[in-house]
């Protein structure tokens, strides 16, 4: 089953020391789940526009704003959960959801 990993909060490191530590944070992290990741994902720029039902457009995004995601393969919700606590976003304060997928077509 693949697991989307959304994630929550966090910041950009400001010196290139601190975006060098955390950027290896991620490859260990990377490194450690192996072929279990499937899209290591990218942060999210800071637009948004959420579309309506009634198809107008909101500009911004509404509640805590979604800052990254990756896209991990688990046998289960629990495993591809564990897996997330390991994520160096949470060490900067983030929070990670963990969604699980299932395929349709």
């Amino acid at each position: 089953m693949k697991y989307l990993l959304v994630y929550y909060g966090g910041s950009m490191p400001e010196t290139p020391a601190q975006q060098a530590r955390v950027m290896k944070q991620w490859t260990t992290w990377f490194t450690k789940l192996g072929p279990a990741i499937v899209d290591p994902g990218n942060p999210f720029s800071g637009s948004v526009n959420k579309i309506k039902p009634d198809g107008t457009v909101a500009k911004g995004a509404v509640g805590q704003r979604a800052s990254g995601y990756s896209i991990v393969e688990a046998p289960s919700l629990d495993k591809a959960t564990k897996m997330a606590k390991g994520c160096p976003v949470i060490k900067g304060g983030a929070q990670v959801a963990v969604y699980e997928t299932f395929n349709v077509m």
